[in-house]
């Protein structure tokens, strides 16, 4: 039996089963230009909100209900938030600003009290002709940052820190040839160290597919820029996720790749890269089975056709040196409405957006690359004109068993519902809850998980706030 119980400002919980909903009051969030749930911090649940001139933390006890709220003072010249690094004891955000024509990276570290602790001016840019576009990466145990940016499409600046001591591990430039972001770049990743890796897609095209190749920069700050060029042997790479595998000193990447058709992915593929290690990189191929594609694809499926309209949204590493590959069927449409009968301009004519996000499916692959099970999750998700924010899924990590909680329809009025998978690729769907009645709106891929039993979803309705506190 379902209860529910009323608190002060509107605070709400509900028991479903073995879950507990907790709900806080709702906040206005018109004039905010992006918001962050910062986690659990001394008993408290804190989210930052910036205003772009005004900079806010905000704290919600253990019935979501408000306890206090304090402004953050940044540098009053332009200041621009770059990223937060939170853990359980405290939070570092970093931050640009302008000072004497110079650019300046800067960081505080606050308490759980939203205190300031230390503060530190990271590295000073100097003079710069143009506004760089600063990307942000955090290592596993949220100890290292990587910052970086792409200066004329030709050079990549980059700093490594230690978060704890807010010091410089490392500042190096990479330079590029024949590079263009859009075409070339992948992904940046940091390991546990401070090492870097910057990893480049080559002649990824129908035409050179051949040469086709991927190239790691590493660097950790000692000796010279490691340069690793991994073959393709043939094949075109359709999408990939790299990670830095801190237990087993290597960076590993799975993907889908492609021949002929790059609108199709005919198979899997497993990279394993040791930074510095004389030894080859490790690459291996294996082609989708009809089987699988059949069952993921269904009325859609065309014999010997492969997988389409597919992104690889991230991998879980297994302690072994292997990994799972996470993928999701996903794909927009943009279509018009109104009347395009006339032969001038109709204002009644606008293009709507539909967002689709359907099956996940996840590959279990051993060290080697061989694959140890495969598994399918159904769901279908439509939404229209709203980036698909209230799609996809929230991987919540435990360590016997993962479980992808998600909203079965984009609506207002749904249910929430839930795979749990153990280490065998065997799963069970649970039905968690109902949205009825509690005008909520879950953002699932926003959520930030505080405990082994424990994670806060943000809902966002009508420029409406609320935080969902779901424990299991």
């Amino acid at each position: 039996m379902k209860k529910l119980l009323l608190l002060p400002f509107l605070a709400l919980a509900l028991s479903c089963g073995a879950q507990v909903l907790t709900v806080s009051e709702e906040i206005p969030i018109n004039s905010d230009v992006a918001y962050e749930v910062l986690g659990e911090m001394g008993n408290h649940v804190l989210l930052f909100r910036d205003r772009k001139t005004e900079f806010e933390v905000q704290a919600f006890n253990r019935q979501m209900r408000q306890s206090w709220s304090k402004e953050i003072v940044l540098d009053r010249r332009l200041p621009k938030v770059l990223g937060i690094v939170p853990t359980r004891q405290d939070f570092t955000l970093v931050y640009s600003f302008r000072q004497k024509g110079n650019t300046l990276i800067k960081a505080h570290r606050y308490d759980p009290g939203a205190n300031l602790v230390d503060s530190s001016i990271l590295v000073i840019l100097g003079y710069l002709f143009f506004t760089p576009r600063f990307e942000l990466v955090r290592s596993d145990d949220r100890s290292k940052l990587l910052l970086y940016y792409v200066e004329n499409q030709d050079l990549v600046h980059a700093y490594s820190f230690d978060i704890p001591t807010q010091s410089l591990i490392w500042e190096k430039n990479f330079p590029l040839q024949d590079f263009l972001y859009g075409r070339d770049f992948v992904q940046a990743v940091v390991d546990n160290r401070g090492g870097a890796n910057f990893i480049f897609q080559k002649d990824n095209f129908r035409s050179r597919r051949k040469q086709h190749y991927y190239q790691i920069l590493s660097y950790d700050g000692a000796g010279d820029v490691q340069s690793t060029n991994i073959p393709m042997q043939g094949f075109l790479s359709y999408d990939v996720f790299f990670e830095a595998d801190n237990l087993n000193n290597q960076i590993v990447a799975a993907g889908l790749y492609t021949e002929e058709n790059t609108e199709r992915a005919k198979g899997y593929f497993y990279i394993r890269h040791q930074p510095g290690s004389a030894e080859k990189a490790s690459v291996q191929f294996q082609a989708f089975s009809e089987e699988f594609l059949q069952n993921l694809l269904g009325r859609d499926y065309r014999e010997g056709k492969g997988l389409n309209e597919t992104s690889v949204r991230e991998i879980v590493l297994r302690r072994d040196g292997g990994a799972l590959l996470i993928g999701e069927r996903n794909r927009q449409l943009q279509r018009r409405t109104g009347t395009t009968s006339r032969v001038y301009y109709d204002a009644t004519v606008r293009n709507l957006v539909d967002f689709y996000f359907e099956e996940v499916f996840i590959l279990s692959v051993h060290p080697t690359g061989e694959l140890h099970w495969e598994t399918i999750l159904h769901k279908k998700q439509y939404s229209q004109d709203d980036n698909g924010v209230f799609s996809s899924y929230f991987l919540f990590e435990t360590p016997g068993r993962l479980r992808f909680l998600f909203n079965d329809e984009i609506r207002l009025e749904n249910t929430v519902s839930e795979y749990v998978i153990n280490g065998l690729g065997e799963y069970d769907r649970n039905s968690l809850f109902s949205t009825t009645n509690l005008d909520l709106r879950l953002r699932f891929r926003a959520a930030v998980q505080i405990s082994p039993n424990e994670l806060v979803i943000p809902s966002e309705r009508r420029n409406r706030l609320k935080l969902v506190r779901l424990s299991y």
